[in-house]
Formats: C-alpha cells, sequence, structure tokens
C-alpha cells in the first residue's frame, strides 16, 4: 500500500472529517468473499491436468500397459498397475473429455442461477447476513472436492462453487459500495476485483507445485477466514435505514466513519434515498418503464457484455504461445503465474486510481489499448500462420500480452463491478445487480464455449480481431452512455441517468 493512503488510514482527521481505516478493514473483510471466488475460477487450471488420462498409456483392467517408456519415464515403476494422469503420476480416478468439461462449465451455470436469489436474500435479510451464508456452499464445495471418489462429486462441487462465486458477486460489491463515503467508493469498489485476482494468483501459485486435493484443503481456509473476520463487520446503513432502523444505521454509520465525524449530512441523504425508494415500485416492469433506472440496467448490463467480449478469454487462452513466440522457455505454469502478477498489480493501480482519474478515462482506455493490442496481435499469428518469418519479432505479442493484461486489470476488469453498486438506486439494487451478474455469468458460459470452436473454424487472429471489433463497440458504448460517476452521490447518479443537467 502506497504511503499516502496509509498516511490516510493512519491519521485521525480534524474538524469532523471522517477517517478511513475501518472502511477499509471492512471492505478488505468483505472482499475475502472475492479470494474465495478467486481460488474457484483458477482451480481448474492446475487441477484438470491432474485429472485427464496419460495420452499415451492405454488403460486395461485398470493396468497402464503400451507405452511403458513414457510411463517409467515420468517417475513410475515398470511394474505399476492403476491409473495414470496427463503428467504421467498416479491418480485415484480421471476424467473423460466430457465429465472435465462439465467440471469447468457447470461452475457457470449455478453462478447464473444463484445471482437474482442472493440478490433478493440481500434485500430481504442484508448484506452482512448474506454474505456469511454464501460460506456454506464455499465449504461444501470444497468439502465434496477433498472427498470426490468421481466424476460426479467433483461436478457437483463445482456446483456448489458457482453457487457460491455468483452470489458473491453480487452481495460483496453490493456491501462495499454502501459501506463507502463517496470519496473512496471507487477505491472501495475495485477491491473486489482485486481480491479475486489474489485468489486467482495464490491459485495458480499453489497449485503448480501441489495435488489437487492438498490445493483444495489449503484453499477451503477462505471460507472459514470470510466468517472469522467478516462476522464482526456491522450492516450497511442504507439496509438498516430501509427498515426503519434508524438508531442502529447511525450506530454502523459511526463505527464507519469514526468517533468523531459530524454524520448528520450524510445519514439525511441516505434517509432521503431511502424514503424515495420506499416511494417507488421495485419491481422489474417499474425498472424498465422509469428512465434512470432502466439506463443504469443498460449501462450495467452494457459493461458486462462488454467486459466478456473484451477478448481477455482468449489472451489468456494463448499466453503459452504467445510466451513461445517470443523465443522464451519459461514453463506454463510460470507463465501463468507472471501474467497473474501482472493482473494483480495492475488491478491494484487501478484501486489507487479510480477516485482520481474517474471510471470513464479509465473505461476508454480499456478498450482502445485492449483493441489495438488484439488487432497487432491478430497481425502477427495470421503472419505467423501464413509462413513468414517473424521471429524476430516474437517481442511484439509479448509486449501486446502484458499491455492487454495491464489495461484490462485497470479498467474493464474491476469497473464493471464496482459501479453495480453505483448506479442503481437502492429499490432496484438487490434486483439490477443480480440480473447484471446473471448476464455476466451467462457471457462467460457462451464465451467459454464458443471460443474453442471458434478458433477451429477461423484461425486464433481471426478471434483476436473478432474480439478487437467489440471493443471498437466498447469505446463508442463508453463514450456516449457510461455517466462518470466519481464523486457524486446516489442522488446525482440518478439525475444525470434520468437525463437532468447536474
Amino acid at each position: 500500500m502506497d504511503k499516502p493512503t496509509m498516511h490516510m488510514l493512519d491519521v485521525q482527521e480534524k474538524g469532523g472529517q471522517t477517517r478511513k481505516a475501518n472502511q477499509y478493514i471492512a471492505a478488505v473483510a468483505a472482499a475475502i468473499a472475492a479470494v474465495a471466488g478467486g481460488t474457484i475460477l483458477a482451480w481448474t487450471s492446475p487441477a484438470l491436468p491432474q485429472l485427464e488420462p496419460f495420452k499415451n498409456v492405454t488403460i486395461v483392467n485398470g493396468t497402464a500397459s503400451n507405452s511403458t517408456a513414457n510411463v517409467t519415464g515420468s517417475g513410475l515403476p515398470a511394474n505399476y498397475s492403476g491409473l495414470v494422469n496427463s503428467l504421467g503420476q498416479p491418480a485415484d480416478f480421471l476424467l473423460d473429455t466430457t465429465q472435465s468439461s462439465l467440471v469447468s462449465s457447470i461452475l457457470a451455470i449455478g453462478a447464473a442461477i444463484s445471482a437474482l436469489p442472493v440478490g433478493v436474500l440481500a434485500n430481504k435479510v442484508g448484506r452482512r447476513p448474506t454474505v456469511l451464508i454464501l460460506s456454506i456452499p464455499f465449504l461444501l464445495n470444497w468439502l465434496l472436492t477433498i472427498f470426490a471418489n468421481g466424476a460426479g462429486m467433483l461436478i457437483a462441487a463445482r456446483f456448489f462453487a458457482g453457487l457460491a462465486t455468483g452470489g458473491a458477486c453480487v452481495a460483496a460489491p453490493m456491501y462495499i459500495g454502501e459501506i463507502a463515503e463517496t470519496s473512496i467508493r471507487g477505491s472501495l469498489g475495485a477491491f473486489f476485483q482485486l481480491f479475486l485476482t489474489v485468489g486467482i494468483l495464490f491459485t495458480f501459485v499453489v497449485g503448480g507445485w501441489t495435488h489437487w486435493r492438498t490445493l483444495s484443503i489449503i484453499s477451503a481456509v477462505f471460507p472459514v477466514l470470510l466468517v472469522a473476520v467478516f462476522w464482526w463487520m456491522p450492516e450497511t446503513p442504507q439496509y438498516l435505514l430501509g427498515k426503519n432502523r434508524r438508531r442502529d444505521a447511525e450506530k454502523s454509520l459511526r463505527w464507519l466513519r469514526g468517533p468523531d465525524a459530524d454524520l448528520t449530512a450524510e445519514l439525511e441523504e441516505m434517509q432521503k434515498d431511502v424514503d424515495e425508494a420506499s416511494r417507488q415500485r421495485a419491481g422489474a416492469l417499474s425498472m424498465l418503464t422509469n428512465k434512470a433506472p432502466r439506463m443504469a440496467l443498460i449501462c450495467g448490463l452494457g459493461l458486462m457484455f462488454f467486459q466478456q467480449f473484451s477478448g481477455i478469454n482468449a489472451v489468456i487462452f494463448y499466453t503459452n504461445n504467445i510466451f513461445q513466440s517470443a523465443g522464451s522457455n519459461i514453463p506454463p505454469v510460470i507463465a501463468t503465474i507472471i501474467v497473474g502478477v501482472v493482473q494483480t498489480i495492475a488491478t491494484y493501480l487501478s484501486s489507487v486510481f479510480v477516485d482520481k482519474a474517474g471510471r470513464r478515462i479509465l473505461l476508454l482506455q480499456s478498450t482502445s489499448i485492449m483493441g489495438l493490442c488484439l488487432v497487432i496481435l491478430g497481425i502477427y499469428f495470421k503472419m505467423q500462420k501464413d509462413g513468414y518469418n517473424v521471429g524476430s519479432f516474437g517481442w511484439i505479442p509479448l509486449v501486446c500480452l502484458i499491455l492487454f493484461i495491464v489495461s484490462f486489470s485497470m479498467g474493464f476488469g474491476p469497473i464493471p463491478w464496482m459501479m453495480m453498486a453505483e448506479l442503481f438506486p437502492v429499490e432496484y439494487r438487490g434486483t439490477a445487480t443480480g440480473i447484471t451478474v446473471i448476464t455476466n455469468w451467462m457471457l462467460v458460459f457462451v464465451v467459454t464455449l464458443c471460443f474453442p470452436i471458434m478458433q477451429v473454424a477461423i484461425g486464433i487472429y481471426s478471434c483476436f480481431w473478432f474480439f478487437a471489433g467489440f471493443m471498437v463497440l466498447g469505446t463508442i458504448f463508453v463514450f456516449f452512455l457510461i455517466p462518470e460517476t466519481k464523486g457524486k452521490t446516489v442522488s446525482q447518479i440518478q439525475a444525470i441517468l434520468a437525463g437532468k443537467n447536474y
């Protein structure tokens, strides 16, 4: 953490000003759910290779045969009898292609199913209890994984993992957005994506050198840590005001803002938003008929669409090829970790700059730089396919990879999640956030399913150009439709979305 931020946390400002320390503590506590989600998202990367059959081994009645040289070269005795995975190691059980695909894809289905109910639950019982409840499916996933004896248990585990991760994508950003004061709402809002990348990086590092069961046991610590830390955090003031618990809301806000802060103006502004919300019909139909919430939903859905059609999956999928094109002999595990480190650092920089530079400028740089990188990557791999000697230019795709990851992580990675808590008014927040997260996970499913098919049908270079076209559209979308929410209250943002000059 940089020195100005530490100073901001440590020093109690005078004159009735707020202090930020407790807001950061509460945001970090909620973001442990994102770390748990990150470990789940990245688990298949190191685990699935250990669960796939050794390609050159024929399994007859449980005995590895016909490739003794390959097997023994992997460190197994010549008379070894049993299953051998794709790494040439002993395996308790293996997954066929269909089962492996289900283990990978069922996550998105579970996440899409849970998003809307979790949004409704957050409105009914509160943001804090909802985040705590999500620790249950998180733990169920790891318990089923640790004790799995076949594909069925793994598929069930990944379904629970999807329920938990999809729910965390709704509840945690909502909580963080509501506990943060306006001046640091962007920085705290970026914590969700930042901690998600921390969980992904953790899994890449640990999973690269451990058995998948060991990785699962270690990862199971995070749901327990979530309960242990988040249990002591307060409910959001907005939710408490909505339930006519003003005394509790003031107590929560006092803890978040500090003992010397003047809460009068902020509490009244929150009460005004809640009273306005209570006068509105909060159904899906009214959200579509009223201009401000309708525009908020369009903005939220658009941001999630361009996040998934940025080509991030294509670039990550092709990471090893890009490193090889640069003449690198770095093992795939190390290459993956390098990308994870770059992504985490860039997402942290986004949390630092988002309340200074603003949301729009970071989104616009993201679409512009990612689009340019995708065009260049497409040209490079097209020339390589056509037989041109591009060996001396191998550094170009590597530079594009790093620029792409940095640009995504500073813009379209964290900001769509952060803006969900800013765009939607209180009365629609649970439902609208749920709809937005469902859309995101369905897009994840579609892109993950279609990308390998597209790669075979039109070539990787055409895939890069395909996603570059969407980045052009994304630039236009952000420029004309996405409002700047930096330093603005919920009421001000709604006025802008309604087309009023503010």
